[in-house]
């Protein structure tokens, strides 16, 4: 599905099938650098179980043009312009790391749209590391190692390959948009707020050995948010989507039914 959002065209996956008014639409954030791929698995699962799907490519990101929004509250106001334009509500939000900061803003400032909020690997505050910005900035491929040392169990193999390695690709890549988002997360402080004023059902789902964003920071959040229930996947870093997509789509299915 492709769409203008001012002038600029944004790029979202429906999984071949359209937006039917009738079903409850499942919209899919991705994470710093990223883009709609990582929610390959997913996206095709949940379209399959009678729900909209649609994950998207925010802006300067995978086939959406730039440039990249450079804080979260500038991303939660841009899926407000979408899913206006979209005519979307009784949304389930699904969202991945720096996507789960952009959620979390979005429920602050537009609860009415949404119905429940699934965070995967995310928290409510997001501070990174001063070497990985200044890599990221000047376009140096060791920020995406770090990532990986910092994101990942292990020296985890992935089918088809490593998803940041496939994704973010070039020097552009690593200091126009990886470095962008990474800066947006350092930045933003709200996380707190919105946490607490958190109004609709809520999953969280963690990584138990996620380096990027470890365990404990993961159970501070769902402290923070009201009647939330939590899933800790084992053996599992950041990539949850990717490393455990079944588990992690059982266990999500489970709570959207409820």
């Amino acid at each position: 599905m492709i769409f203008d959002i001012e002038n600029k065209s944004v790029h979202a996956s429906d999984a071949g099938q359209g937006i039917n008014i009738s079903k409850d639409t499942i919209v899919f954030l991705h994470g710093s650098g990223l883009s709609h791929i990582v929610w390959s698995l997913a996206e095709q699962f949940f379209s399959s179980k009678n729900f909209n799907v649609l994950s998207i490519d925010l802006p300067g990101h995978g086939n959406s043009e730039g440039p990249c929004l450079d804080s979260i509250e500038k991303i939660s106001d841009w899926l407000e312009k979408v899913f206006e334009k979209l005519n979307l509500n009784n949304l389930i939000i699904i969202s991945h790391s720096q996507g789960c900061l952009g959620a979390l803003e979005y429920s602050l400032k537009y609860k009415d749209r949404l119905k429940k909020l699934v965070f995967v690997g995310g928290s409510y505050r997001m501070p990174v590391n001063e070497d990985l910005i200044d890599l990221a900035s000047n376009g140096d491929s060791e920020a995406v190692k770090l990532m990986m040392k910092w994101g990942y169990e292990g020296s985890k193999k992935f089918i088809g390959g490593n998803p940041i390695e496939r994704i973010i690709k070039s020097p552009r890549d690593i200091s126009e948009i990886l470095a962008v988002d990474l800066i947006a997360c350092n930045n933003y402080k709200n996380g707190s707020e919105a946490a607490k004023a958190i109004t609709c059902p809520v999953m969280l789902v963690l990584g138990e050995l996620d380096k990027m964003v470890n365990l404990e920071f993961g159970k501070k959040f769902a402290n923070l948010v009201k009647n939330s229930k939590t899933h800790i996947i084992e053996g599992c870093g950041h990539m949850i989507m990717i490393e455990k997509a079944f588990e992690m789509r059982e266990k999500v299915l489970e709570f959207l039914k409820k």
